[in-house]
């Protein structure tokens, strides 16, 4: 690949904010690029950025050093039918690589997961990705961006939560999880296969991102911080769990598509 992206946080700032940008201090700006780790992303995609698909991953692992012991393999099916798979999101990066890590070889790329569309940016790994876009004027086509995705011949990996685990209680959980999911693996007749993703953040991000849903903040100030939890994972081994398929037939008329949703998170958590 011949186009290298680089994180450039001043770039990033005068495309979003325009003119407006050279009124951010200084010391913003570095502290931007402290906590997002410009340097070090941007000597990590020197390193392996000119590759793709898989080969970017699996370097991506091998430079962060990040190894997984992955349970009930055998509850993978490998027939022609496509299934949805879906997952707790504990972390932020080394889970969603992650899944694609281990799904990834075993069904020959083919899967899509769908993601915020700020992911794309990453073309390395862009064609694994379905960019979705819930708010903006992006936001009218998500409905046809995600029947399309389930139309398709490939496996879907989603994260129904939408944004990472939350800590309340000293219990470290997802949001609840959204509905969609259910709705279109029934439509779809895709069987769906629960995975449970064993891993944590700091403390500080849970912080922080109880924090900001406290003061009811529409922007997600936490998200910033994903980067710096990607390289706080460094040279982790993390257990991942794979479920039973469940028939999509399983979820009928005796509980609605947000109650099916609850079920399949809860036995998530089970695993």
């Amino acid at each position: 690949m011949s186009n290298i992206i680089r994180i450039d946080v001043e770039n990033i700032l005068k495309a979003k904010a325009g003119k407006k940008a050279r009124y951010v201090p200084r010391f913003v700006i570095s502290y931007l690029k402290k906590i997002i780790h410009q340097d070090e992303v941007n000597e990590a995609l020197r390193s392996f950025g000119h590759k793709e698909g898989l080969e970017f991953i699996n370097a991506f692992m091998e430079y962060f050093n990040n190894s997984f012991e992955v349970h009930g393999l055998e509850n993978l099916p490998h027939d022609d039918r496509n299934y949805t798979f879906v997952s707790n999101h504990p972390l932020g990066a080394q889970d969603g690589l992650g899944l694609i890590y281990i799904l990834g070889p075993i069904y020959e790329g083919k899967i899509k997961f769908l993601v915020n569309d700020l992911l794309m940016n990453f073309p390395q790994i862009a064609p694994f990705w379905v960019p979705i876009n819930k708010t903006g004027k992006q936001a009218r086509n998500f409905p046809q961006q995600v029947n399309a995705a389930f139309q398709s011949e490939n496996h879907i990996v989603m994260f129904p939560a939408g944004l990472c685990s939350r800590k309340k209680k000293g219990v470290i959980k997802d949001l609840p999880w959204k509905k969609t999911f259910i709705t279109k693996s029934i439509q779809s007749q895709r069987d769906i296969i629960p995975i449970h993703f064993e891993g944590e953040n700091s403390k500080f991000f849970y912080r922080l991102a109880n924090i900001n849903q406290m003061l009811g903040l529409k922007f997600n100030i936490a998200m910033l911080y994903l980067s710096d939890e990607m390289f706080k994972n460094r040279d982790k081994k993390f257990k991942v769990t794979i479920g039973k398929p469940i028939p999509w037939q399983t979820f009928d008329k005796s509980k609605s598509a947000t109650e099916w949703a609850q079920h399949v998170q809860d036995m998530v958590y089970a695993l």
